[in-house]
């Protein structure tokens, strides 16, 4: 099925860019987007407004742990790209979000490699338990089904079957 996604939420706005990239690939798209930091939150809101898809972009700042709760509505995809130790939770909301078939996106999930590795530096340590926590509940849950591309630090993308 090649239907363009019309309503997507993102976890991690950073400075807008993959929201802007969204737009551009589905004009009609509507992105809700979640930036925790308000300085690069103003500077996502000034970038989408430069680029002249201001319009298709609603950026909510604050924390996403907070703000998710309060949505509602059905998204075609989640994309995960924010806070690793929150990957969990941001996966159980996207679930409660997110339409019957749609995608979770979830980005930097190899982290380096660290994740498929024993690597055990401690300050990596937390945020590698958080992604392998992620990557084994995508991976076995019944009404998820997850691929991990090796595409920069790891994609993984979950089919949503409710």
């Amino acid at each position: 099925e090649n239907e363009k996604p019309t309503k997507i939420l993102e976890i991690g706005t950073a400075v807008g860019y993959s929201a802007s990239c969204f737009v551009k690939y589905a004009p009609e798209v509507i992105v809700d987007t979640i930036e925790l930091d308000e300085e690069r939150a103003k500077e996502a809101i000034e970038n989408v407004k430069n680029i002249g898809v201001s319009e298709n972009i609603n950026i909510m700042i604050g924390n996403a742990v907070e703000i998710l709760p309060t949505l509602s509505g059905e998204y075609d995809i989640v994309f995960i790209d924010a806070a690793k130790s929150k990957y969990s939770i941001f996966l159980e909301e996207g679930i409660r979000l997110i339409r019957n078939g749609g995608l979770i996106l979830a980005d930097n999930v190899l982290y380096k490699g660290y994740v498929m590795s024993d690597y055990n530096k401690h300050k990596q340590r937390t945020a590698v338990r958080h992604l392998r926590e992620y990557i084994k509940e995508v991976t076995e849950s019944p009404n998820l089904e997850t691929e991990i591309l090796e595409i920069g630090d790891g994609l993984a993308i979950t089919r949503v079957t409710k």
